[in-house]
């Protein structure tokens, strides 16, 4: 019954381990390489590995965090219309919306210009806001 609705989110949910095991399998072998004495590789957080490995490995874990950001908001407002009651353009929308992020994490990870990227992340931000309205006029009527 709400099949249709949660399908973006388990796709989107997908795509996010996807991007996990790329961030691992470049980062990984970048590390060993790096051959770090055991005192120097202790603690620490992904983003302490910027300027220590180089960019174009860093960008599959920039956009695997940018996936536990916005995305939150999306898997909410997804439930939150499923539950309330769903019309098809929201599914639309939904499926626009984990386009553009695939979009976007392909091109971040790969690519990484700014005025794409921002365009894309715009795109993305708006389909989430015409969510947003939507999950409104279905839970305050």
């Amino acid at each position: 019954m709400y099949s249709s609705m949660l399908a973006p989110a388990a796709v989107l949910v997908t795509w996010s381990l996807v991007i996990l095991v790329w961030m691992a399998a470049t980062r990984l072998p970048a590390l060993a390489k790096l051959k770090m004495p055991p005192e120097k590789s202790r603690g620490g957080r992904g983003a302490d590995l910027d300027g220590v490995l180089p960019a174009e490995i860093q960008w599959k874990a920039h956009n695997y965090n940018h996936l536990m950001e916005q995305p939150t908001i999306f898997y909410a407002l997804v439930v939150i219309l499923a539950l309330a009651g769903y019309a098809q353009v929201d599914v639309w929308l939904a499926w626009a919306y984990v386009a553009l992020r695939i979009v976007h994490s392909l091109w971040q990870a790969v690519v990484n210009t700014l005025p794409v990227r921002i365009t894309l992340f715009t795109l993305s931000s708006l389909v989430l806001m015409a969510m947003a309205v939507r999950a409104l006029m279905v839970t305050l009527v």
